[in-house]
């Protein structure tokens, strides 16, 4: 792997001194408090990376192998563990350190539906700023070949019930992900977990020579290692219970477990023996580990960190991160072919046949129930976005924690991928249903019914947004989104009127995304100097009781509101979409917290 030309060499030692972490027990009855008393995860840690070397974490299941990681890469704040983080000598800054560092989770957070390249360009795009020596375009080209990905560089990256690449390629391509803006620190999660030998092997042996070629500190954990990816660490730090019980190279263990009078039969990895064997594990937390790199001559490392680093948190403007991530968005959706055709298709077969169903009625109940269902579908239609919100949740709350982006910018941008897309849903069902069903001739009317039939799409799928970012699944915030559509219903004046309404349930009446569609319908119909002339009731005796501007009265509807309702839809969709990004926020910070 050759070094890519133009970029300085960053050398980083990680230690901890004396670290010990402890969980809060979680109440059974309220699940998110906890109570003061918990497990100890971590006692007493002491270990230390150097660059130029591959550390492993390992141990058994429960040892706190990746809770050790988290905290070496800034997960777990510092401010919450006690003893020392030191980096480069001095206690760790975690905004810093992130935008040095990469951090690959065991949980492959990848865009299914987006090729391999186009993974590492997003992300090259979002982390790099282009100059005269590095651009995305040439970032990407150099992981590609030092990954062994250019032969699937054009194949989708798939998972989650999408076809793809192998496992151990995915794994590779979250490490692509992560290596972009050229991290001096790597940390990885378990980077083999899931894999077969051969791609295992080969996964280790590229991260020994990045530590070799580009003077790294890379740091994983690993649970059983094999004999050929054991051969290749640097350096072996043994966790069981919380507790180092050994930092060195494999050699030093094998001697050590030797001078504790521990037997190591022939042909079984030192490693597996050391964890499986409690005799051989107490041996070795009765004596004293090592100093780390005690008796080796160390390369003085600088304490400050470059001062590049310093200068920015993001590598892009706000417009410059919304482009990024809006081209990222369309290229998803417009390979949801089946979500997005769906809906098409619904949309307008919806129309066609709720149109034939009310097909030139001139009854004023049926045009009113005709409003009252439209409203109804289309506000309890627009659940679509839900799954793909909640599946790129993990993967934004992964992305801004590092540095890449700014939540402001996602919100931005996935408000504007949804517009074209609702925009044509809204034509489909508004044409057919509009003529079909014989409303106002005027060209005007049917353009303002359709303007208002998009809004309320806009407003469903921002209230979507919002709780998708709220819910922690898809089955609770189907629930919770189904059931808060069937209060906006009912309080929206048409099942209960308005002046029948509890007091203490009059919020709701106002708050209802059901209220302001419903009466721009009703204006837009029944309003202007034709619709209030418009005879909806007649008597032989007294001639016409009911014109169009009487039953606007009756309902407590002014034909001034046809455009301040209009206001009020426009402001929900923003309110929750400020409310989506305020969620988010609260999310990623305190993921970063």
């Amino acid at each position: 792997m050759e070094q890519p030309s133009g970029r300085s060499t960053r050398r980083y030692r990680i230690e901890t001194k004396s670290l010990s972490y402890d969980v809060p027990a979680q109440s059974l009855l309220l699940p998110h408090c906890y109570t003061g008393t918990g497990r100890s995860v971590l006692k007493n840690v002491s270990c230390e990376a150097l660059p130029g070397e591959l550390m492993a974490v390992v141990g058994p299941s429960g040892a706190g192998k990746t809770t050790l990681l988290s905290v070496l890469a800034g997960v777990i704040q510092p401010s919450k563990v006690s003893g020392e983080i030191l980096v480069n000598g001095r206690p760790m800054d975690v905004s810093r350190f992130r935008r040095v560092s990469g951090f690959v989770t065991q949980d492959d957070a990848l865009f299914p539906l987006l090729t391999v390249e186009e993974s590492l360009a997003y992300s090259a795009r979002l982390r790099l700023r282009a100059t005269a020596n590095t651009t995305a375009a040439v970032r990407v080209r150099e992981l590609l070949k030092d990954l062994g990905l250019a032969h699937v560089a054009s194949s989708r990256v798939g998972g989650g019930g999408t076809r793809g690449i192998s496992g151990g390629e995915r794994r590779r391509v979250s490490i692509g992900v992560e290596l972009v803006h050229d991290p001096a620190v790597l940390l990885l999660d378990e980077p083999t977990s899931g894999l077969d030998s051969a791609s295992a092997l080969h996964i280790i042996k590229l991260l020994k020579s990045m530590v070799l070629v580009q003077d790294k500190t890379v740091i994983l954990t690993i649970h059983q290692p094999g004999f050929r990816i054991l051969e290749i660490f640097d350096q072996v730090v043994l966790i069981s219970g919380g507790v180092v019980c050994h930092q060195g190279p494999i050699v030093l263990l094998e001697s050590r477990l030797k001078e504790a009078g521990c037997c190591v039969p022939p042909h079984v990895n030192v490693l597996e023996f050391a964890m499986d064997s409690s005799d051989a594990m107490a041996s070795l937390e009765d004596s004293q580990p090592p100093t780390p790199h005690a008796d080796q001559q160390l390369v003085k490392i600088p304490n400050a960190a470059p001062k590049e680093d310093n200068k920015v948190l993001y590598a892009n403007s706000r417009h410059k991160e919304v482009l990024i991530l809006t081209g990222r968005f369309f290229k998803n959706a417009s390979r949801s072919r089946e979500l997005f055709t769906a809906k098409m298709i619904q949309s307008l077969a919806a129309g066609v046949g709720l149109g034939t169903i009310f097909m030139n009625v001139s009854d004023m109940q049926a045009r009113v129930g005709f409003f009252a269902f439209s409203l109804t579908f289309l506000l309890s239609s627009t659940t679509e976005g839900l799954p793909i919100f909640l599946r790129e949740r993990a993967i934004l709350q992964r992305e801004t924690s590092r540095g890449a982006y700014r939540v402001s910018s996602y919100v931005i941008a996935n408000a504007l991928v949804f517009m074209p897309f609702l925009f044509a849903a809204a034509v489909l069902y508004a044409t057919p249903v509009y003529w079909l069903v014989g409303l106002r001739s005027e060209m005007e009317e049917f353009l303002y019914f359709t303007l208002v039939v998009y809004l309320v799409m806009l407003m469903a799928n921002s209230f979507v947004a919002c709780f998708s970012a709220l819910v922690p699944s898809f089955l609770m915030g189907n629930s919770v989104i189904s059931g808060l559509m069937g209060s906006f219903f009912l309080f929206s004046g048409y099942f209960i009127a308005k002046d029948n309404i509890p007091t203490y349930w009059l919020f709701m009446h106002y708050l209802s995304l059901f209220k302001y569609p419903f009466e721009a319908f009703v204006v837009n119909e029944y309003g202007g100097r034709k619709g209030r002339g418009e005879c909806l009731d007649w008597e032989i005796k007294n001639g016409c009781v009911l014109n169009g501007g009487m039953f606007l009265r009756q309902q407590g509807v002014e034909e001034s509101q046809r455009w301040s309702h209009v206001w009020v839809m426009l402001g929900f969709v923003v309110g929750y979409r400020v409310l989506c990004f305020l969620i988010l926020c609260f999310r990623c910070h305190r993921m970063r917290r």
